[in-house]
């Protein structure tokens, strides 16, 4: 369920702003909207998990604080990953 080594790399690869960045808010929102995605098909599975569920809702408030961020600090960044990751409908 988690990610691998290798997909953490390739994901800070075409959205971080160097190739050990970790940190910038762009590879912090897709990391986060992968572990969301994650968890999102486990809870298909099974629905009354409600333990982890309260991490998945933490998720979700942390990856929205840092979208608020970088919409004030970098709208143009932000509306490339609202559309890349097709998280605003």
């Amino acid at each position: 369920m988690l990610l691998t080594e290798q997909k953490q790399q390739e994901v800070i690869k075409n959205f971080g702003r160097h190739e050990r960045d970790t940190g910038s808010p762009e590879v912090q929102i897709v990391l986060l909207t992968k572990r969301i995605e994650a968890l999102n098909e486990h809870f298909k599975k099974f629905k009354k998990d409600t333990n982890s569920r309260r991490g998945f809702l933490k998720l979700i408030g942390q990856r929205r604080k840092l979208l608020k961020y970088l919409q004030i600090e970098n709208p143009a960044k932000y509306q490339e990953i609202i559309k890349k990751l097709n998280l605003r409908k």
